[in-house]
Parts: C-alpha cells; sequence; structure tokens
C-alpha cells in the first residue's frame, strides 16, 4: 500500500489527529498482517514531531524494530528525515527500556 503523505496534510504535517486516525486505520493494519505500507512524502516540507509520533511511535512500541521491515518512508527531505530518525529512535529506545523494566519487576 502507497499513501501519498502530501494528499492528506498538504506541504505541512501537524495534524496529530489525522496522524492517528492513519495509524489506526491503514499502518497498525498493515504491519500486523506484514504486509509492506510506503509513506509518500513526496511534496511534503516540513512535519512536526508530534505528528511523526502520532503516526508511527505506537506501532514501533507495540511491534518493536520489526515494524521497520514493513514501514517505507520514502520521498522525504532531509528535515523530515531527521524527524522520522528521532522518532523511530526514541520508540525503540522507550520499548528497550520498557522491557528492562518489566524483566527487573518480574524477578522475585
Amino acid at each position: 500500500m502507497i499513501i501519498k503523505m502530501f494528499d492528506l496534510v498538504g506541504d505541512f504535517g501537524e495534524d496529530k489527529d489525522a496522524a492517528a486516525n492513519l495509524r489506526k486505520t491503514k499502518i497498525q493494519s498493515c504491519v500486523s498482517k506484514g504486509q509492506q505500507i510506503t509513506l509518500d512524502f513526496g511534496g511534503v516540507t516540513l512535519v512536526t514531531q508530534s505528528f511523526i509520533h502520532a503516526l508511527i511511535s505506537d506501532v514501533l512500541r507495540s511491534r518493536g524494530e520489526e515494524a521497520l521491515d514493513y514501514l517505507d518512508f520514502k520521498n522525504c527531505v532531509d528535515v523530515v528525515k531527521g524527524i522520522i530518525s528521532t522518532v523511530v529512535q526514541y520508540s525503540l529506545e522507550t520499548t528497550a527500556d520498557d522491557a528492562t523494566i518489566e524483566v527487573i519487576e518480574s524477578e522475585p
């Protein structure tokens, strides 16, 4: 599945509700089924970190690094790439921290 982000958000992705809706209706479903999903950012010149967080963070936290096997970010300008990288790194680090906490808490 290919999603043209410009068609949804214009040149500036900032609407967290729209991002969360896209995650819930398309992204989570594709990733959980093991289907490739391409987020084509062609024409998008800027996004907020909160927009990208709402778009992908829950998927990364629930599926871990495996989710990246099904997510493809295409035609990203440098600033958008940087924000996506930041959110991916943060989300995966948080997942690793949560797993460590669960192990520690489950020890007698």
